[in-house]
């Protein structure tokens, strides 16, 4: 390999976010079980989500506008005020959430710091996301903080584009085979996934996947042997 930059997905790479959506639609099921079963809340949540991914993108604004047209939906326009006003408590501490690290990420960037160029590439809200980095204490690592509007294809050879880079010289680290692994490896880069515990759906593949790009890894430390 001749790679010249590292690029780390943040949420469940480099810090826990998913348990704390899982928690938050756990409560959200439960202000609105009235109106239908928490599994079948969970479901019309999820597909409110899809459809307002191309409207809203990813992140938790787009989230709590979600959870909102879910409860008119599945209400059918009885919800109450008070419900809305609660719906938007529970987006508010979502993003007040705190940032706690997964195993093994400061020892791995210690270890690849000044040996690579190492950046941050993952989607979702903007201010976000770069408050998080901020409170996670990990920005001094990472020479380039890139908030995406989605990972696909075209928007990682963006990024190859701004760092002036080949694809050869790219090395992707995520918990998302969907997001973090498949688009790099269709334009020729190298991709690590380190699954995480819980993903969520829309991230999920049903195939496995074979390529000589490609590292599958239990934890993140494992990067420090492959790129020393």
């Amino acid at each position: 390999m001749n790679v010249k930059v590292v690029a780390f997905d943040a949420d469940d790479t480099l810090f826990i976010n998913e348990p704390y959506f899982e928690e938050t639609e756990k409560k959200f099921c439960g202000l609105m079980e009235a109106y239908l079963s928490h599994q079948g809340l969970s479901q019309e949540l999820f597909k409110v989500q899809i459809s307002n991914l191309p409207l809203y993108g990813y992140g938790i604004k787009g989230y709590v506008l979600s959870m909102i047209e879910t409860a008119i939906k599945v209400s059918k326009g009885t919800v109450s005020i008070k419900c809305i006003e609660k719906i938007t408590e529970l987006g508010k501490e979502l993003i007040q959430k705190p940032i706690v690290l997964l195993e093994g990420v400061e020892e791995t960037l210690k270890a690849l710091h000044g040996k690579y160029k190492l950046i941050v590439a993952t989607k979702g809200d903007l201010k976000d996301q770069q408050r998080k980095l901020h409170d996670s204490g990990l920005g001094h690592y990472f020479h380039h903080i890139e908030v995406m509007a989605d990972k696909q294809e075209p928007n990682y050879q963006k990024l190859l584009n701004r760092l002036d880079i080949e694809p050869q010289e790219f090395f992707m680290v995520g918990n998302s085979l969907r997001s973090d692994v498949l688009p790099v490896l269709e334009i020729g880069g190298f991709a690590c996934h380190i699954p995480y515990h819980t993903t969520w759906a829309h991230e999920m593949i049903d195939h496995n996947v074979e390529h000589e790009n490609f590292r599958e890894l239990t934890k993140i430390t494992d990067l420090i042997p492959i790129l020393s």
